[in-house]
């Protein structure tokens, strides 16, 4: 009596793509909802107040941090990341603003473009600004 010969074993790499595969779509739909969502809360305004207190603290923080570079080094830092002793707090106010220094390091411009999700609307006092080295003038071209 003559048997069929046996059947082949299953490939596993193939199983262990498609696993990957539906393990890798998961992880990609998974960021698609989380940056929708994100969206949707900032949109619908109710990050509004923490995105408010958050720019306020950052935008003060930076400030305290560029000025203090000034006191220190005789002229504003060409970038953020030249600030000497900031701590791990002081990197989300720094990543949070938008820097600008004048070319000869005698002024800035700086603005705040995250609060706690989304951008705030900061109103500030006129003479916050006394003493410091900042220039509206040196704000950048909106694209």
């Amino acid at each position: 009596m003559a048997f069929p010969p046996p059947l082949p074993a299953p490939k596993r790499a193939s199983s262990k793509r498609k696993r990957l595969t539906i393990i890798l779509g998961a992880v990609v739909l998974a960021g698609i909802c989380g940056y929708l969502v994100i969206r949707l809360l900032v949109a619908s305004g109710i990050t509004r107040g923490p995105d408010q207190v958050f720019g306020d603290q950052h935008l003060k923080t930076s400030v305290a941090l560029i000025e203090l570079h000034k006191v220190r080094y005789g002229k504003y830092p060409a970038t953020l990341g030249d600030l000497k002793f900031t701590g791990a707090w002081d990197q989300m106010a720094l990543t949070s603003v938008q820097y600008t220094p004048a070319g000869d390091g005698l002024s800035y411009y700086v603005e705040v473009q995250r609060g706690w999700m989304g951008k705030p609307d900061l109103t500030v006092p006129a003479n916050f600004w006394q003493g410091t080295g900042y220039s509206p003038g040196l704000k950048p071209p909106t694209p």
